[in-house]
């Protein structure tokens, strides 16, 4: 390949980075703002759709403007993964991102139906649920595709990743949802203690305080032993110890966070900064596990990098 050859092809995998890392960051953030949505009470700030109370404007009282506002977040977040579509399928810059963008794009737009029959159902349980898992897939199908972009695949026999891997990110997932379920309950006050429950609180709102704590402890043993597994040995992978160590330190930071909210009664403000930990929490730990996937970190096999 000649000079101005890879020069045109450095250009091309340059914009794509930038595209897809903005993609995978408005992700995370619309993330975020929906939780914060779901933490205000504003999910029905807007009773119809696409329009909200029959106008574009969201200043039309605090819920309106924080549910329309949600709204055209999630319309940047589908055009920047539709740019990272196309930019990934006609540059070819990075083949292995094409694939996780592809997916992203689908789930983008199943994410938009599902928050269209969401607000149709009233925040009804099942549409709230599935658009909650929609939105878990939505980041870690973004994140994915930003590391697939940055990162070479190299191409290998055999397992790429371990098990440990696997299981974290399940893990990290579950957890987010978990939580979530809990502020879409409306429980979020009806355990102000820790580790357990005080008495005379409603069975079903205990249960989910229960299982959702009773996840921090099973996830966060494996997101630890993920970390320190990458940590021992992807130590000669760039960035592997430093999304390691980020991991430890986002779960020992959420689970703070999470006592402290509990204990206060669930203000909106630790609520906000909980969620933002426990996305970031999925977030990291999914680019560590795609990290370790294109770098084929746990294959003995003979490596040798492809685009």
């Amino acid at each position: 390949m000649t000079n101005s050859a890879l020069i045109a092809q450095r250009k091309k995998t340059n914009w794509l980075a930038i595209v897809a890392v903005t993609s995978a960051i408005a992700v995370y953030f619309l993330i975020i703002f929906g939780s914060h949505v779901r933490v205000t009470d504003s999910g029905m700030g807007c009773p119809d759709w696409p329009l909200c109370k029959g106008s574009l404007n969201p200043n039309q009282g605090f819920h309106a403007f924080m549910e329309q506002t949600h709204r055209y977040l999630a319309g940047i977040v589908t055009i920047l993964v539709a740019l990272t579509i196309l930019i990934a399928y006609r540059t070819k810059a990075r083949i292995a991102a094409i694939r996780p963008a592809v997916i992203t794009g689908v789930t983008v737009l199943i994410q938009v139906v599902l928050g269209a029959v969401t607000v149709f159902d009233g925040n009804g349980a099942p549409t709230v649920a599935a658009h909650l898992l929609a939105g878990l897939s939505l980041l870690a199908g973004a994140t994915i595709t930003a590391v697939a972009v940055l990162i070479s695949r190299v191409e290998i026999a055999g397992p790429r990743l371990a098990p440990v891997g696997w299981i974290a990110i399940s893990g990290a997932g579950i957890l987010y949802l978990t939580g979530s379920l809990v502020i879409n309950a409306e429980a979020e006050k009806a355990c102000a203690s820790f580790p357990l429950c005080p008495s005379g609180q409603p069975a079903r709102f205990v249960a989910l305080h229960l299982i959702h704590r009773s996840m921090v402890v099973i996830a966060g043993l494996a997101l630890i032993a993920f970390a320190l597994h990458a940590w021992e040995k992807w130590s000669n992978i760039k960035g592997a110890r430093a999304l390691a160590a980020t991991i430890v330190l986002l779960l020992v930071a959420t689970a703070t966070l999470g006592i402290l909210s509990a204990l206060h009664k669930a203000p909106a403000h630790l609520q906000d900064l909980h969620l933002a930990g426990a996305a970031a929490v999925l977030a990291i730990s999914t680019a560590l596990a795609s990290l370790g996937w294109l770098s084929g970190a746990d294959s003995t096999s003979e490596k040798v990098s492809v685009n």
